[in-house]
């Protein structure tokens, strides 16, 4: 997913370079989703960036797997700019994922030992049932040093299904610990929770599911302008109301993110240590 508007960061942060050799995330995640056995890449991108995300792409990315494009559009009611968020993104892909994928953010930096597990759990999915899958995080390996973030926090049940996940708009650090604030109101994190960084694992069985989701957000939320419709909000849903299964898949990779101009420099050294580790070579491509 690449259509985001990147208000926080201040510019196109899905192709920012923080590689040693110039590499965007989408770079390390491009790399990463090839070896552990993906084939095809759907850029889910808006018209306004297309010409900019087409050129990053086109000398990288094309010639190593089938390469496609879904946009992210809808008429947009009066004072509306933003996109419609993460779900109807995802669902502006529908005629391109015909078979069991993996949905990322370009803008975060999953690891590989992320898409090693999605890659296993999707080689042989029940296409028939609503069975999901979704890698999970500890929150506090998540969080920005420079602002507030959104995530997903889950609930999993012994047998490592997800139980709920309920999306928290601003978490930060604070001098009293990591904090949720909604409005007035603030609760307090331990950084140990589970959270969701936007990595499932789906097979086209969710289109339908998603479709009727969107609508209904469309109905109640459609006249607020800034209204998103979230996956994990939607995946919350679908797993209370007992129409799918979600297995967390734990994950020990390192995860970076650009929510700011100043996470940047924090994914640069981090990526510095992977390629220093035999993680990652100096130059990807």
């Amino acid at each position: 997913m690449a259509a985001g508007m990147g208000s926080r960061y201040g510019g196109i942060k899905q192709i920012e370079p923080v590689g040693l050799s110039g590499e965007a995330i989408m770079d390390y995640s491009v790399y990463d989703a090839l070896r552990a056995g993906f084939g095809r890449i759907v850029f889910i991108i808006r018209r306004e960036i297309e010409a900019d995300i087409r050129e990053f792409i086109g000398g990288r990315f094309e010639g190593r797997a089938e390469v496609r494009y879904a946009y992210q559009e809808r008429d947009m009611p009066p004072g509306r700019t933003k996109p419609w968020g993460t779900a109807h993104a995802v669902l502006c892909a529908r005629s391109e994922a015909v078979s069991p994928f993996t949905v990322i953010n370009a803008d975060d930096f999953y690891g590989r030992d992320a898409f090693r597990v999605m890659a296993r759990y999707l080689e042989s999915p029940d296409r028939d049932t609503a069975d999901f899958a979704m890698a999970g995080y500890r929150l506090g390996n998540t969080l920005s040093e420079h602002g507030s973030v959104s995530r997903g926090i889950c609930t999993v049940d012994p047998e490592g299904f997800l139980v709920s996940i309920e999306e928290h708009l601003q978490i930060e650090k604070t001098r009293r610990g990591i904090v949720s604030r909604s409005g007035d109101s603030e609760t307090s994190l331990t950084g140990g929770e589970t959270v969701s960084m936007n990595m499932f694992g789906f097979t086209p069985r969710i289109f339908p599911l998603l479709e009727r989701e969107f609508s209904l957000f469309l109905e109640n939320r459609g006249d607020d302008p800034a209204a998103e419709c979230y996956i994990p909000a939607v995946v919350g849903t679908l797993v209370s109301s007992g129409e799918a299964r979600v297995r967390v898949l734990p994950s020990s990779a390192s995860w970076f993110g650009v929510t700011y101009q100043a996470d940047k420099a924090v994914v640069q050294e981090g990526i510095r240590r992977l390629v220093r580790a035999g993680e990652y070579p100096e130059r990807l491509w």
